[in-house]
């Protein structure tokens, strides 16, 4: 389903929604923009089982059931009576549940109505329409489910628990806003006053005042409720405040310097960054190299290039040169950028990014022992030179520490391992815009555990996020999976245990977690999600599966993500960063024996039109 149909007429009465490859859906569009809501849902007809990969708004609203509750399963739990019904309830007609099976077995549109169950039990009736969608060598690739639910009245008493109580609360009002827009017989509503002072409304007023508030995922769920707000919701300024809206304004500038991003429009890129549908793994050939070989390095992005800093060299050696690889080239190459005054060599440090073009260095291991200095660089300088900020109160020197920055001026440190072996829970924020700029602690009441080869992300503006690394429990260390989040905006910032047992708020999201482990590397996707990939990880789980995990929602779930190419070989010791908000470039990795940084791989997260 393609949200952004820009290059699409809405002229003669066989119009469509555009496919991924701009062709129309095989029936008219009208089925979709009748004045009724309708729930909207899409599964992947490649995968086994037909698993849902996107759902409306409208569809959460009226079943009860939230996204991250149905993505990855088969449709037909709507057919048992509640979330922890085992069977389809015995009033469902096996008729046509029959019929649903025979025309997807012989890839041929289903029209018909099904009893179907929301999440607190109550009956409706599913008016459905179910259509497959063909790829260019004519095998199915989705289907697209399309719902009109109207209610039944059937006594078939409450239903025993106490978390359908609570959504049957939550949700009842404004299901039954919905499920009362009856359709009369000149096709108005006659419960729509609501809808008909918002028709009244200016284009511009309702682009620029209501829309632009929404989601991405909203608004390709507006453009299906009529006409009108299908033309509407195809505007690329709309699209654009929608994702600035959602994503910040520095990610989308961002994206602006993507290769092709005019092409790809607003409208695409949305629906492909949230959804991951276009998302792949590709090997990147560039030229040059990075010589010396080494390990231990660290890299990040600096708008569309690739940034090497320092490692560890043979027998030791720490390393402290500095390497760009621009993207934007048409024959990307390694080259060793001439810079005055570069910091003492090192390894085990972190490299950030900040105020568009800076760089920063922060600790590491070093000839002398371990380090607490920082380093900025203007890699657009005329003649670029490394200068030491001298930070007052600077946290204890440290490796396998973890970095991140917020609002491109500020860096936070976070744990790592001190002299000894000691492993530090400590978080220290440096702020980079100050003229003498002052590390403060974090004053929190409640820490993590202490830890080593850990991730920091942000999200959601000035929240981070704490996942994995090597961490203390006791006497012993443990590869670890617990999620820990805080937000920098509050008053009194602190700890939040997303998962892990006896913690402050400690709690399990759904899904499939991801196996314990360390080094590895966590990807921050517009919207706040997390991407975890790679690591150390015990026993024979595989370090190449990629995990995504969304903190901002109420109950946060993990899910795998299937990502069709050849991910990295070597399962740990990588280096990673996003470069233009829709390529994570992953460097070198271990085999065990050897270190690699001749390889390089992209996971493309949107396609690529240049």
């Amino acid at each position: 389903m393609e949200w952004d149909s820009s290059d699409s007429d809405l002229s003669g009465d066989d119009e469509g929604f555009l496919l991924n490859d701009g062709g129309p859906l095989p029936f008219p569009v009208d089925s979709l923009l009748q004045p009724a809501p309708c729930g909207f849902v899409v599964t992947d007809a490649l995968e086994p089982d037909n698993p849902i990969i996107y759902v409306n708004s409208v569809f959460e609203i009226i079943t009860g059931y939230r996204a991250e509750e149905v993505l990855g399963r088969n449709c037909r739990f709507l057919q048992c009576r509640g979330p922890y019904a085992k069977r389809r309830h015995p009033l469902v007609d096996s008729t046509v549940v029959s019929e649903i099976r025979r025309c997807l077995e012989d890839g041929i549109e289903f029209k018909g109505e099904l009893l179907n169950f929301t999440k607190d039990g109550t009956p409706l009736m599913n008016r459905l329409r179910m259509t497959p969608i063909y790829g260019d060598d004519d095998a199915i690739t989705h289907i697209i489910g399309i719902q009109f639910f109207t209610e039944v009245d059937l006594d078939l008493g409450p239903l025993t628990g106490s978390t359908a109580k609570g959504t049957a609360k939550s949700s009842d009002s404004f299901r039954s806003s919905l499920l009362s827009c009856r359709l009369t017989p000149d096709g108005t509503r006659n419960s729509s006053r609501g809808l008909s002072g918002i028709l009244q409304l200016s284009d511009e007023v309702i682009s620029l005042k209501i829309l632009s508030r929404l989601t991405p995922r909203d608004i390709a769920s507006v453009g299906s409720v009529c006409r009108r707000f299908y033309e509407v919701a195809k505007n690329e300024d709309l699209w654009r405040m929608v994702c600035q809206n959602a994503w910040g304004s520095e990610t989308t500038r961002v994206l602006e310097t993507v290769p092709g991003a005019k092409r790809l429009g607003w409208g695409r890129l949305a629906r492909e960054l949230t959804t991951l549908e276009a998302a792949a793994w590709r090997k990147l050939s560039v030229g040059g190299a990075v010589e010396p070989s080494r390990c231990n390095f660290s890299a990040c992005a600096v708008g569309n290039r690739v940034v090497l800093f320092g490692g560890e060299g043979v027998n030791m050696q720490p390393m402290n040169d500095t390497f760009v690889l621009d993207l934007n080239s048409s024959k990307p190459e390694w080259q060793h950028v001439k810079v005055a005054s570069p910091p003492p060599g090192r390894w085990g440090h972190t490299l950030s990014c900040v105020n568009g073009s800076n760089l920063v260095v922060f600790g590491g291991c070093g000839t002398q022992g371990l380090l607490n200095d920082v380093f900025l660089l203007d890699l657009d300088a005329k003649h670029p030179t490394w200068r030491e900020i001298s930070g007052l109160a600077p946290p204890l020197p440290r490796s396998w520490h973890s970095s991140c920055t917020l609002d491109g001026t500020k860096l936070i440190v976070s744990g790592g391992c001190a002299d000894s072996g000691v492993l530090l829970s400590d978080t220290f924020l440096l702020d980079l815009s100050m003229e003498k700029p002052i590390w403060r602690e974090i004053p929190v009441t409640w820490t993590p555990p202490s830890r080593l080869g850990h991730t920091l992300s942000v999200y959601g503006g000035r929240k981070i996020l704490m996942f994995g690394g090597l961490a203390k429990s006791g006497p012993l260390r443990f590869r670890s999976s617990d999620v820990f989040t805080m937000d920098l905006s509050e008053d009194e910032p602190c700890w939040r245990s997303v998962t892990g047992s006896g913690m402050p708020g400690a709690g399990n999201p759904g899904g499939i977690a991801p196996p314990p482990r360390l080094d590895h590397v966590a990807v921050s996707l517009p919207g706040g999600r997390i991407l975890v990939f790679g690591g150390s990880v015990a026993g024979l789980h595989s370090a190449s599966q990629l995990y995504i995990l969304d903190p901002t929602e109420e109950k946060p779930t993990w899910r795998m993500l299937n990502v069709p190419g050849l991910p990295p070989r070597f399962a740990w010791g990588h280096s990673t960063c996003v470069v233009g908000g829709t390529r994570a470039i992953v460097l070198g990795g271990q085999t065990g024996e050897e270190w690699m940084l001749s390889e390089l791989h992209e996971l493309s997260l949107a396609s690529s039109v240049i």
